[in-house]
Protein backbone atom coordinates (compact mmCIF):
# COMPACT_ATOMS: atom_id res chain seq x y z
CA UNK A 1 0.00 0.00 0.00
CA UNK A 2 1.27 3.35 -0.89
CA UNK A 3 0.89 6.16 1.61
CA UNK A 4 0.41 9.65 0.66
CA UNK A 5 1.72 11.58 2.97
CA UNK A 6 -0.05 15.44 3.37
CA UNK A 7 3.19 18.39 3.34
CA UNK A 8 1.85 18.81 6.72
CA UNK A 9 3.25 15.61 7.38
CA UNK A 10 6.60 16.14 5.62
CA UNK A 11 7.53 19.32 7.08
CA UNK A 12 7.29 17.57 10.39
CA UNK A 13 9.55 14.34 8.93
CA UNK A 14 11.96 17.12 7.65
CA UNK A 15 12.13 19.43 10.99
CA UNK A 16 12.31 15.46 13.48
CA UNK A 17 15.02 14.91 11.25
CA UNK A 18 16.73 18.85 12.00
CA UNK A 19 16.13 18.12 15.57
CA UNK A 20 17.67 14.59 15.46
CA UNK A 21 20.54 16.08 13.96
CA UNK A 22 20.88 18.37 16.83
CA UNK A 23 21.24 15.86 19.18
CA UNK A 24 23.31 13.45 17.00
CA UNK A 25 25.66 16.51 17.54
CA UNK A 26 25.50 16.81 21.15
CA UNK A 27 26.29 13.04 21.58
CA UNK A 28 29.46 13.49 19.59
CA UNK A 29 30.57 16.34 21.34
CA UNK A 30 30.84 18.56 17.95
CA UNK A 31 28.56 21.27 19.30
CA UNK A 32 25.82 23.06 20.14
CA UNK A 33 22.14 21.59 20.06
CA UNK A 34 21.49 22.71 16.59
CA UNK A 35 20.54 20.64 13.56
CA UNK A 36 19.96 21.87 9.86
CA UNK A 37 18.60 20.19 6.40
CA UNK A 38 18.29 21.52 3.32
CA UNK A 39 15.17 20.11 0.80
CA UNK A 40 14.40 20.22 -2.37
CA UNK A 41 11.36 18.76 -4.10
CA UNK A 42 10.98 16.84 -1.39
CA UNK A 43 14.54 15.23 -1.29
CA UNK A 44 17.10 16.06 1.55
CA UNK A 45 20.05 17.95 -0.39
CA UNK A 46 21.94 18.90 2.83
CA UNK A 47 22.15 18.01 6.27
CA UNK A 48 24.58 19.14 8.88
CA UNK A 49 24.70 19.95 12.71
CA UNK A 50 26.61 22.64 14.74
CA UNK A 51 30.48 21.70 14.81
CA UNK A 52 31.67 25.24 16.67
CA UNK A 53 33.92 24.20 19.18
CA UNK A 54 35.34 21.03 16.90
CA UNK A 55 36.32 22.91 14.50
CA UNK A 56 37.55 25.54 16.19
CA UNK A 57 35.04 27.67 13.75
CA UNK A 58 32.64 30.07 14.67
CA UNK A 59 30.73 29.95 11.71
CA UNK A 60 30.51 26.32 11.39
CA UNK A 61 26.73 26.43 13.02
CA UNK A 62 24.06 23.95 11.64
CA UNK A 63 22.55 26.03 8.94
CA UNK A 64 26.01 26.64 7.87
CA UNK A 65 26.90 23.44 7.58
CA UNK A 66 24.07 22.03 5.68
CA UNK A 67 23.98 25.06 3.45
CA UNK A 68 27.56 24.42 2.61
CA UNK A 69 26.98 20.81 2.20
CA UNK A 70 23.89 21.39 -0.29
CA UNK A 71 25.83 23.72 -2.34
CA UNK A 72 28.91 20.97 -2.56
CA UNK A 73 26.26 18.11 -3.31
CA UNK A 74 24.46 20.42 -6.03
CA UNK A 75 27.53 22.15 -7.02
CA UNK A 76 26.26 25.43 -6.95
CA UNK A 77 26.42 28.26 -4.44
CA UNK A 78 22.53 29.25 -5.29
CA UNK A 79 20.03 27.11 -3.78
CA UNK A 80 16.96 28.07 -5.11
CA UNK A 81 13.81 26.15 -4.54
CA UNK A 82 15.28 24.82 -1.35
CA UNK A 83 13.32 24.75 2.32
CA UNK A 84 15.80 24.80 5.39
CA UNK A 85 14.58 23.04 8.21
CA UNK A 86 16.72 23.56 11.48
CA UNK A 87 15.85 23.06 15.01
CA UNK A 88 16.38 26.42 16.02
CA UNK A 89 15.33 30.18 14.81
CA UNK A 90 18.74 31.07 12.35
CA UNK A 91 21.42 33.74 14.09
CA UNK A 92 21.68 37.00 12.06
CA UNK A 93 24.86 35.18 10.57
CA UNK A 94 22.40 32.04 9.29
CA UNK A 95 20.08 33.89 8.08
CA UNK A 96 22.09 36.28 6.34
CA UNK A 97 24.00 32.77 4.71
CA UNK A 98 20.26 31.64 4.35
CA UNK A 99 19.63 34.93 2.20
CA UNK A 100 22.76 34.59 -0.15
CA UNK A 101 21.81 30.66 -0.42
CA UNK A 102 18.47 32.17 -2.09
CA UNK A 103 16.54 29.25 -0.03
CA UNK A 104 12.95 30.22 -0.12
CA UNK A 105 11.84 29.37 3.23
CA UNK A 106 12.24 28.47 6.61
CA UNK A 107 11.01 25.65 9.08
CA UNK A 108 12.77 26.34 13.00
CA UNK A 109 11.95 24.76 15.76
CA UNK A 110 12.98 26.61 19.49
CA UNK A 111 13.35 30.28 19.33
CA UNK A 112 16.13 32.70 19.48
CA UNK A 113 14.71 32.96 23.63
CA UNK A 114 15.25 29.64 23.95
CA UNK A 115 18.54 29.68 22.64
CA UNK A 116 19.14 32.60 25.06
CA UNK A 117 17.86 30.68 27.87
CA UNK A 118 20.94 27.88 27.61
CA UNK A 119 23.36 30.68 27.68
CA UNK A 120 23.98 31.50 23.34
CA UNK A 121 24.04 35.21 22.33
CA UNK A 122 21.70 35.20 19.76
CA UNK A 123 19.32 37.85 21.14
CA UNK A 124 22.59 40.08 21.93
CA UNK A 125 23.33 39.76 18.50
CA UNK A 126 20.37 40.67 17.28
CA UNK A 127 19.48 43.62 19.93
CA UNK A 128 23.11 44.72 18.51
CA UNK A 129 22.09 44.68 14.68
CA UNK A 130 18.99 46.28 15.49
CA UNK A 131 17.42 43.12 13.92
CA UNK A 132 13.47 42.32 14.01
CA UNK A 133 12.47 39.33 12.63
CA UNK A 134 9.10 40.58 11.30
CA UNK A 135 11.49 42.65 8.66
CA UNK A 136 12.71 39.47 6.98
CA UNK A 137 11.67 39.08 3.50
CA UNK A 138 12.05 35.15 4.04
CA UNK A 139 8.58 33.08 4.95
CA UNK A 140 9.13 31.01 8.49
CA UNK A 141 7.19 28.85 10.32
CA UNK A 142 7.67 27.90 13.63
CA UNK A 143 7.06 23.78 14.37
CA UNK A 144 7.80 21.30 16.90
CA UNK A 145 9.27 23.86 19.50
CA UNK A 146 8.90 21.95 22.61
CA UNK A 147 10.70 18.94 21.04
CA UNK A 148 13.73 21.36 20.01
CA UNK A 149 14.07 22.58 23.44
CA UNK A 150 13.90 19.14 25.33
CA UNK A 151 17.36 18.51 22.83
CA UNK A 152 18.53 21.88 24.02
CA UNK A 153 18.09 21.15 27.89
CA UNK A 154 19.53 17.75 27.60
CA UNK A 155 22.83 19.73 26.82
CA UNK A 156 22.57 22.05 29.08
CA UNK A 157 22.38 19.90 32.02
CA UNK A 158 25.25 17.96 29.98
CA UNK A 159 28.15 17.48 32.59
CA UNK A 160 30.84 17.64 29.66
CA UNK A 161 29.34 20.40 27.66
CA UNK A 162 31.55 22.35 25.56
CA UNK A 163 30.47 25.84 26.13
CA UNK A 164 32.01 28.77 23.26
Amino acid sequence: MNTILSDEDRHLIFMREAIRLSQEGIDGNHGGPFGALIVRDGEVVGSGYNRVPSLSDPSAHAEVTAIRDAGHKLKNPHLEGCVLYTSCQPCPMCLGATLWAHIEKIYYAATEQDAAEIGFDDANFYRRLGFVYTKVEIPMVNLLREEAVTVMQKWFTKQYRIRY
